[in-house]
């Protein structure tokens, strides 16, 4: 007699598939729900978050204890942290998506056909976002906050790093909606599937109607290279100030300074600092010396090294860095058009700022640097989706289908058109 043997990545595939298929079913109930359902909901989870913060911070600690032990580096460690201000931050930016206007059933455009048909194009949910992301339990919160809001259910794909965290915080969420009497499986995690649930994510086609990356250079890559359902890449963060021979030295010094050591380790944090030649021996020093100051370590080119002492030598690799650390890239360009130049070969796309008194040249800037956005006079820290006013965000896509920059509630819709007519035929 013989013995069938069972492939166990077929079951594990199987598995996950089945819960994209329970997603999938969910959000058909979740698109059903009116604004205060989707706000009482939010509510709910905000309540469930604070109350179970003991829960999720002791679930956080098992999790920043392997990373240690794992020898993750300072800039994950930090994303990865949640302590009781964080865990009230996430409750609060919960309760900020649920005051934001709802956009479903918005009119987006629409006008009547000679023909006396009456078209509306109206913003719909996408169906089930998916997410893959690395040490960011706060992304869990953020994106399952956003998707419900907009009419959606969502997957997860936390990463092995955030495990324990990303694990309370699901099952906190899901428990938030059953009371709520809202089927809890609008919020679904394949982490327990490892990479295999990653793998389900990307390959979830009539599933997954939209999935975002959100990590290191290497993860993203990977999701857009592998993915056979739509992604929204959203990008690394080689991120750039020029300082021209009009910046104020207070603008100066400080925005750089807040631009890098505010918080390092995110992707909208400064990385290279271009300096017009004729600001250099002002702007440098002074510059220079509030960084170090503050623990910075300087990559310089020459004439950088000569202005300011203890400059680690700048390789061409310091150009394309995405420190997310204590660690800062100073080039001398000649001119702002050298400036424009380096930024089109070196930039990630993501935020790019000028610090000038010039209106022509911050107008040039605006105008010329192809990036997700574009500043001028401000810190590049800017680029969030709480603080561009979407109460949180999903990512910076830093493509340019469909969404670009901070995507908040509004880029988790699509749209139809609906077409009333009163017994028109096309002849």
């Amino acid at each position: 007699m013989s013995t069938a043997t069972v492939d166990p990545e077929a079951v594990v595939d199987d598995s996950a598939q089945r819960r994209l298929a329970l997603a999938k079913e969910a959000s058909r109930e979740v698109a059903q729900l009116t604004s205060s359902d989707k706000s009482a909901a939010l509510d709910a989870v905000a309540a469930a978050i604070e109350a179970a913060a003991d829960r999720i911070i002791a679930a956080n600690a098992e999790d920043i204890a392997r990373g240690q032990a794992d020898g993750i580096g300072d800039a994950l460690i930090d994303r990865l942290r949640l302590d009781e201000v964080r865990v009230n931050a996430l409750a609060s930016a919960v309760r900020d998506v649920a005051r934001l206007p709802d956009p479903i059933g918005q009119v987006v455009g629409g006008h009547r056909m000679p023909n006396g048909v009456a078209l509306e194009q109206v913003r719909v949910p996408f169906g089930v976002v998916g997410a893959i992301y690395e040490a960011r339990p706060n992304v869990t919160v953020d994106i399952g906050a956003l998707a419900l809001r907009a009419g959606n259910a969502v997957v997860l794909r936390g990463g092995s790093a955030a495990r324990s965290s990303n694990t309370v915080l699901v099952d906190v969420m899901r428990e938030a909606l059953a009371a709520q009497g809202i089927t809890p499986e609008a919020i679904q995690t394949v982490d327990d599937f490892g990479r295999d649930g990653a793998r389900a994510l990307m390959h979830g086609r009539g599933f997954i109607d939209v999935l975002v990356p959100r990590g290191s250079a290497s993860l993203i890559q990977t999701v857009v290279t592998e993915s056979t359902v739509p992604v929204i890449e959203t990008g690394a963060g080689v991120v750039h100030i020029v300082l021209d021979e009009s910046a104020p030295l207070d603008w100066a010094r400080d925005i750089v300074v807040n631009a890098k050591v505010q918080r390092p380790s995110v992707c909208n944090a400064v990385e290279t600092v271009l300096v017009l030649r004729q600001a250099a021996p002002l702007l440098v020093p002074v510059v220079a010396s509030a960084l170090q100051s503050e623990g910075v370590t300087i990559h310089g080119d020459d004439m950088v090294a000569g202005l300011v002492s203890n400059v680690v030598p700048a390789t061409e690799d310091d150009w394309a860095a995405e420190y997310l650390s204590l660690d800062i890239a100073i080039k001398v360009v000649d001119t702002l058009d050298d400036a424009l130049a380096h930024i089109r070969q070196y930039s990630t796309g993501h935020t790019e700022s000028i610090i000038t008194s010039d209106a022509r040249n911050a107008e040039r800037f605006l105008a010329e640097v192809d990036s997700a956005v574009v500043m001028a006079n401000a810190s590049t820290r800017f680029t969030d989706g709480a603080e561009f006013g979407f109460g949180a965000e999903v990512g910076i896509s830093t493509q340019k289908l469909h969404t670009r920059g901070p995507m908040g509630l509004a880029e988790l819709t699509s749209t139809k058109w609906l077409a009333r007519g009163s017994g028109q035929t096309r002849g």
